[in-house]
């Protein structure tokens, strides 16, 4: 049987793509941003974020992504700054003006790796794991 490797990309719904792309443009660096008709790409290494135009859903409760950053402290105070709605959680979650539901995660804290060389090309080649996530990437023989 074929078995998961990974994701490639998350494809978010938006009314508006030039109104995502300031927002979401408010809270993190945005690179690369390919775009297409009704469409941008987000880069992030060797994964993207797509933006759809066209919302045609209600705003996400439990259905949710886990979105990786190098400062979850940093993302925090970024989306204060930006008004985000943050949604009580043990973590960081907030929904985005779209209704999309999107949790924080340090790349520090977790057991998401990026190959070195994948970091190195982003520009966060100093960019090391907790003990708590090495111990569980040992303990699921991931290192």
């Amino acid at each position: 049987m074929p078995r998961l490797v990974g994701i490639n990309h998350i494809a978010l719904e938006v009314d508006d793509i030039a109104a995502a792309l300031e927002w979401y443009g408010r809270i993190f660096e945005l690179r690369e941003i390919e775009r297409h008709l009704g469409m941008a790409f987000i880069d992030m290494g060797d994964q993207f974020i797509g933006f759809s135009e066209g919302r045609s859903q209600p705003p996400d409760t439990e259905r949710h992504f886990g979105l990786v950053v190098d400062d979850k402290e940093a993302t925090r105070r970024a989306l204060e700054q930006a008004g985000a709605e943050l949604v009580p959680s043990r973590g960081l979650d907030f929904l985005d003006p779209w209704g999309n539901h999107i949790q924080v995660v340090d790349y520090r804290e977790i057991q998401f790796t990026k190959a070195p060389s994948i970091l190195r090309a982003m520009g966060l080649e100093g960019l090391e794991k907790r003990e708590s996530a090495l111990a569980e990437l040992r303990e699921r023989k991931l290192a």
